[in-house]
C-alpha cells in the first residue's frame, strides 16, 4: 500500500479525474508544479499524480489547482483505490453505451448516405432529412465525452486531442449540413428539394458518424486496456486479507488487518492468506509464495520460519506473531516500489510530453494551412475541406502519450509479479546498457550460510566419538561455524554428552572436559593455547584444507589433534545456472569478495566466473566499480550485505536481493525477490524487453504520423479511413505494451 502522505518527505498522490489524453496529464503536471515548491508528476496511464514539496495542509491548494486546470483531484488513500475502480467502470459504461448507439446508428447512415447519394434511382423523398436525424445523436450524445473536453480545455485556454476529434467531428458534420441545405459549388438547393450533391464525397455526414465511433471504440478499449494493466500492480495491494483472526486469550477473534499490531499473534487457516510478515510460533504449512517471489513450488514452512504477509497457507493451520504490520510489510513496500516507478519518466517521455503540447495546435494550424493551399491550387471547395479534415483527424498524437505509460506499467506489475521490483524508469534504461555484471560473493553467489564439507579423524580414534564431542562442544555456541558443525553433528549421531568446565572464546573456539578428558575444537591457535601439539601431517592437512578455500577447524583431545573439520560458504542451487543465463544474455560476469582470493577463486570456478576481484575491502568495492565505469563498461551490480551499498549506489545498474540489508536495497535500482539466483537475468531480460516495447511504441505513434499526416495532405486519405487509422493506433500500442503480461521467466 502506499502511504498518501509522507511528513518527512512531503509527498502527496492524488487521484486525477477527467484527463482524456497525454496533454492533459502535462496540463494538470504544468498547474500542480506551479505551486510554491511543489514538484510535480503525472502519469496519464495510470491517472494518479505524485507532488513532493507540500505538506498536508496545503492538499487543498493542489486539489484547486488540478480544477483550474479543469480537471478533478482526490487524495489517494487506500479506500480511494475503491473509488478508482468505481470511477473506471462508470466510465467504460458511459463508453460501452455510447459506443453501442452509436454503431447502431452508424451502419444505416452510411449505408443510406453512400448508396442513395451514388445510385439516384434509389433515392426517397428527405433522404438527406433521414441521413441527418441519424447523424444528430452520434455527433452530440455519443460523442459528447470528446465535446465535454474539449470546451473545457478551450474555457482554460488550452487544447488537447479531444480539440481535434470535437473539429473533426463538428465540421465533417456542419459541412454536410451546409452542403445539403445549400448545395454544391454550382448552385443551391433546399433539403428534399433540387439537386442532390453528384457523389460521396460531397456528404461527410457518414465521416462524422465514423469518426465518432471509431474514436469511442479507441478511448473505450484503450480505458479498458489500461484498466487491466493497472490491475497487475493493484493486485499486489489486494493480496493482504481485510480481516485477521487474532488470537485473544484462547480464542480467536476476527478483527480488521489495520488493527493488528506487531506482537499479536493470529491464525491462519488452510487455504488463508497471512495477513502480516512474521514468524511461526505453532503448526507446519505449505506456504504458496508464488504471487510474491513468482516461485511456483510452495515451501514447507515450520516453527520458527518466517513468512511474509500475502503469501497463502495451503495445507496448514498457523500461529504467527507478526512482526511488521501495514506499511511495513515486505508487501507493502513491494507495491510502493513498484507504483514509484511508474511516477518516474524516461528521458524520451519527457522529450514526448513536451511535443504533445505543441502538436494539437501545430495540428489545427497544419490542417487549416492545407485546406487554405488545396483551395488556391483550384480544388473544389468540398474536397478541400475534407483533405482539412483527414489532416486535422490523422494528426492526433495519442499513441505517442500512451507509448511510455503503457509499457512501464506492465513491466513494472510483471517484474512484481516474477519477484523483480523495479523501482524506476532509469533502471530499464541503464539495463539496455549493461555490459557486465559483477556480483557480490557471500550471500548472493552462495547462501551465506556454513556448512562442514569434510570431517576427518585421526588414527585409531573412533568417528562417532569425535562427532559427539564436537557436537557436545558446539551446542551452546550461537556462531555460524558452531551452528553448521551442530547441524552436521546431529544428522549422523545421537545423544551428545555433557560438557563440564565449558569455556567459550569468541571468534576462535570452545574447550571443556568431556568423559574424562579436556577438548577442545576452534582454530589451530586456539588448540595449541590448550596444549595441543601438532605434527608436521597435522600442518599439511590444514594448509590443504585452507588451499581449497575452505575454513580449518580443529578438534582436539588431551594434547592430540583426533579430526580435523572444513567448513566452506554453501553455493546456491541456482548460481550455475545463474551464471549460464548471463553469458546467454553477452554478460561479462565478475566475483567480487573480500574474502581470500583461494576461497573465491573455488567458487568461481564452481559456477563458471572467471574473472575475480578478491580481498576487496567493503570500502573499496565502489572503488572497483568506478574502474570498470573508467574502462567504458557499464556495470551491473548484485549484492545484498550493508557493504554492498555504495557498490550499489555507483554502479549503472544496482540489483539487491531482497533478504539482505535495508541500506543496501535503498541503494539499488532493482530488487529481487526470489532466492532463485535466476532472477538476475530475469531481470535485466525484462528490463531490456520493456525498454524495448517502449522503444518500439514510440517508433510506431511517430512513424505513424510522420507517415500519415502527409499523405492526407495529398489528399490521398479519407477523412473516414483517417479515423480508423487514428483510434487503431493508440489500441496497438497499448496492445503491444499488454503483450508483457506474457514474459516467461528462465526457471519456469
Amino acid at each position: 500500500m502506499t502511504t498518501p502522505i509522507n511528513q518527512e518527505t512531503s509527498i502527496v498522490h492524488l487521484n486525477i479525474e477527467g484527463m482524456t489524453c497525454a496533454a492533459c496529464a502535462g496540463r494538470v503536471e504544468r498547474a500542480l508544479s506551479r505551486l510554491d515548491g511543489a514538484v510535480a508528476t503525472v502519469n496519464y496511464a495510470t491517472e494518479r499524480a505524485t507532488v513532493t514539496g507540500i505538506e498536508r495542509a496545503r492538499i487543498a491548494d493542489a486539489t484547486e489547482a488540478v480544477a483550474k486546470a479543469g480537471y478533478r483531484a482526490h487524495l489517494r488513500t487506500e479506500a480511494d483505490d475503491d473509488w478508482t475502480r468505481r470511477s473506471t467502470l462508470a466510465r467504460l459504461t458511459s463508453l460501452r453505451r455510447r459506443l453501442a448507439v452509436s454503431a447502431l446508428l452508424t451502419v444505416p447512415l452510411m449505408d443510406l448516405s453512400i448508396t442513395l447519394a451514388l445510385v439516384p434511382n434509389l433515392r426517397f423523398p428527405f433522404w438527406e432529412l433521414v441521413c441527418i436525424l441519424l447523424a444528430v445523436p452520434i455527433v452530440t450524445w455519443a460523442a459528447w465525452p470528446f465535446h465535454r473536453a474539449t470546451v473545457r480545455n478551450l474555457r482554460h485556454g488550452s487544447m488537447s486531442m479531444d480539440t481535434l476529434v470535437t473539429l473533426g467531428i463538428v465540421v465533417s458534420f456542419g459541412w454536410a449540413v451546409a452542403t445539403i441545405i445549400f448545395g454544391p459549388d454550382d448552385g443551391g438547393y433546399w433539403v428534399g428539394f433540387g439537386p442532390t450533391p453528384p457523389g460521396a464525397d460531397s456528404i461527410y455526414l457518414d465521416v462524422a458518424a465514423g469518426l465518432t465511433t471509431f474514436q469511442l471504440a479507441g478511448r473505450y478499449f484503450e480505458t479498458r486496456s489500461r484498466r487491466k494493466a493497472g490491475e497487475v500492480v493493484d493486485a499486489l495491494g489486494a493480496l493482504v486479507p481485510m480481516t485477521v483472526r487474532r488470537i485473544h486469550g484462547s480464542d480467536e477473534e476476527l478483527v480488521s488487518a489495520a488493527d493488528l499490531r506487531v506482537g499479536d499473534t493470529f491464525a491462519v487457516h488452510p487455504g488463508e492468506s497471512i495477513a502480516a510478515d512474521g514468524v511461526i510460533k505453532e503448526g507446519r504449512a505449505a506456504i504458496d509464495e508464488s504471487v510474491l517471489t513468482g516461485e511456483p513450488l510452495p515451501r514447507e514452512a515450520v516453527v520458527g520460519d518466517t513468512v511474509m504477509g500475502g503469501a497463502v497457507s495451503a495445507d496448514g493451520y498457523l500461529l504467527i506473531e507478526a512482526k511488521a504490520v501495514g506499511e511495513h510489510t515486505r508487501l507493502a513496500q513491494m507495491s510502493a516500489l513498484a507504483e514509484r516507478a511508474q511516477e518516474s519518466k524516461a528521458r524520451i517521455q519527457t522529450l514526448v510530453d513536451r511535443v504533445v503540447t505543441w502538436f494539437v495546435p501545430s495540428a489545427i494550424g497544419l490542417a487549416v494551412l492545407v485546406t487554405v493551399a488545396w483551395i488556391v491550387a483550384g480544388a473544389a471547395l468540398t474536397q478541400a475541406v475534407g483533405i482539412g479534415i483527414a489532416v486535422l483527424i490523422i494528426a492526433c498524437p495519442c499513441a505517442l502519450g500512451l507509448a511510455t505509460p503503457t509499457a512501464l506499467l506492465m513491466g513494472v506489475g510483471r517484474g512484481a509479479h516474477m519477484g523483480i521490483l523495479i523501482k524506476g524508469i532509469s533502471a530499464l534504461e541503464a539495463s539496455g546498457r549493461v555490459d557486465t555484471v559483477v556480483l557480490d560473493k557471500t550471500g548472493t553467489v552462495t547462501t551465506g550460510r556454513m556448512q562442514v564439507t569434510e570431517f576427518q579423524t585421526k588414527g585409531a580414534v573412533n568417528r562417532e566419538d569425535a562427532l559427539r564431542w564436537a557436537g557436545a562442544l558446539e551446542s551452546r555456541s550461537e556462531h555460524p561455524a558452531a551452528r553448521a558443525i551442530c547441524a552436521f553433528v546431529l544428522s549422523r549421531v545421537s545423544p551428545l554428552p555433557r560438557v563440564d568446565d565449558e569455556q567459550i572464546r569468541p571468534g576462535l573456539g570452545v574447550a571443556g572436559h568431556i568423559e574424562g578428558a579436556t577438548t577442545v575444537i576452534g582454530s589451530p591457535r586456539l588448540a595449541e593455547e590448550f596444549g595441543v601439539a601438532f605434527t608436521e601431517d597435522d600442518r599439511r592437512t590444514i594448509a590443504v584444507i585452507r588451499e581449497r578455500g575452505d575454513t580449518a577447524i580443529v578438534l582436539g583431545r588431551a594434547d592430540r589433534v583426533v579430526a580435523f573439520l572444513a567448513l566452506g560458504d554453501e553455493l546456491k542451487d541456482s548460481a550455475v545456472a545463474a551464471i549460464a543465463s548471463l553469458r546467454d544474455l553477452g554478460l561479462r560476469t565478475i566475483l567480487l569478495s573480500g574474502d581470500h582470493e583461494t576461497t573465491v577463486r573455488r567458487v568461481a570456478a564452481a559456477v563458471g566466473i572467471d574473472d575475480v576481484r578478491a580481498g576487496v575491502m567493503p570500502e573499496a568495492k565502489a572503488e572497483v566499480i568506478n574502474a570498470l565505469k573508467r574502462a567504458g563498461r557499464h556495470v551491473a551490480m548484485v549484492g545484498d550485505g550493508i557493504n554492498d551499498a555504495p557498490a550499489l549506489a555507483t554502479a549503472h545498474l544496482g540489483l539487491a536481493v531482497a533478504d539482505g540489508s535495508d541500506i543496501a536495497i535503498r541503494s539499488a535500482d532493482i530488487v529481487l525477490i526470489r532466492e532463485d539466483l535466476r532472477v538476475v537475468a530475469d531481470a535485466v531480460r525484462l528490463a531490456r524487453r520493456t525498454l524495448g516495447t517502449i522503444r518500439t511504441n514510440l517508433f510506431w505513434a511517430f512513424g505513424y504520423n510522420m507517415a500519415a499526416i502527409p499523405l492526407a495532405a495529398a489528399g490521398l486519405l479519407n477523412p473516414l479511413i483517417a479515423a480508423a487509422a487514428m483510434a487503431l493506433s493508440s489500441v496497438l500500442v497499448v496492445a503491444n505494451s499488454m503483450r508483457l503480461r506474457n514474459f516467461v521467466s528462465i526457471s519456469e
